[in-house]
Formats: C-alpha cells, structure tokens, sequence
C-alpha cells in the first residue's frame, strides 16, 4: 500500500486527482495541501510515503517542500507533477532528491503505475523531460537567484537588502552580477529570462 500526501494549489485538479487516486486499489490517500506550508504540515501529521507535489504554490514551492523533505525526512518518496516543462526545475528537483518528475497530462494509469515503481525504488521521469534537462546549465549561484526572484516580486535594492541582510551596494551587484551572466537588458528582464529556463 502506498500512503500518500497531495499538494496542489489548484483547487479543481487537487480534487480530481483525489478522486483518481483513491481509485487505485493500492494508493491510500492520507491528506491533501493547496499550499506549501499547509502541506509542510500535513507531511508532518500524516507521515505519508510518499509525496505528490505541484512546483509553483503559494507559501513553499513544491521544490522547497522537496527540499526540507530531503533534510528532515529523508524517506519520504516526491513526485513531482507540474505544468513546467523546464529544464531547470528538473535538474533542481533531482538535486533536492525528487524520485519522479511527471508533467500534468500524463494520463492518470500511467501516473498510478509511476507511483507504484517510485514506491518500488525506482526514478522516473518524463522521457522528453529527461533528455533536455543537462541542456541548459543554470548561471546563477544561490543568492543571485535569491535576489532575483525579489526582484521579479517588484522589490527595490533597498528592501531587498533589509529582507536578505545586505547592504544595498551588495544587493546592485548580485544583480548586476546575474543580469551581466543572463545577457539581459535589466533586472525585469533578468527575471523573465531565470524564470522561464527555471532556473529560480
């Protein structure tokens, strides 16, 4: 018996994989998230298996949410289920040690039975997926993502640097750093670049 988590913000396609789900004879699910904190304490309640997550949600991503799993409880299996066919999330969830990467139209027997092998030991991920993802190496290092994603928010240097603890200066020139390494005219368009590569 496989013990799942959802985590879904979309409120219609979490109720609908729900209901796919507990279809399956061998899946038992044990709770479902619309948020990434929500969903941080669920895990916590429930004690699943195994996790099937979303990446963009309000409060933590489906990446950080693999991300803690990974350094709290390790045993804990994620499946990540997304719209995002970009290189650069794949290659962050494997770093965050996600056992299966699936894109959202996969039909819902072929979701089952990747449950079941990720439950077996297995990775897998979207075969397309799979061959662009070492394509695209990410430029940035950790806190130019950081502060580019505040960036993107609307967030002036000023801000940035009171939320991050730097100092203004230091601030401009992460971003002068990451705007110069993506070939972007400015930060908004520094942003859109990191963001669709998925890269932040």
């Amino acid at each position: 018996m496989i013990r799942l988590f959802l985590a879904e913000d979309q409120t219609l396609l979490l109720g609908a994989l729900a209901r796919l789900l507990q279809l399956e004879p061998d899946i038992e699910l044990l709770g479902q998230a619309a948020d990434g904190h929500s969903a941080r304490q669920g895990i916590l309640d429930q004690q699943p298996d195994m996790v099937l997550s979303d990446i963009e949600m309000p409060g933590l991503t489906g990446l950080e949410l693999a991300e803690w799993l990974q350094q709290e409880q390790p045993q804990v299996k994620v499946v990540i289920l997304t719209t995002f066919a970009r290189p650069g999330y794949l290659r962050r969830a494997l770093e965050a040690g996600v056992r299966g990467y699936l894109l959202k139209d996969t039909p819902a027997g072929q979701l089952a039975d990747a449950l079941r092998r990720i439950q077996r030991g297995e990775r897998v991920i979207d075969p397309e997926l799979a061959l662009t993802a070492f394509d695209s190496k990410n430029p940035l290092n950790g806190r130019e993502r950081q502060i580019l994603r505040l960036a993107g928010s609307g967030l002036g240097n000023a801000d940035i640097g009171q939320q991050l603890h730097l100092a203004e200066g230091t601030v401009r020139n992460y971003l002068s750093e990451a705007i110069s390494k993506l070939d972007a005219g400015n930060r908004i368009e520094a942003y859109r670049i990191a963001r669709d590569q998925g890269w932040l």
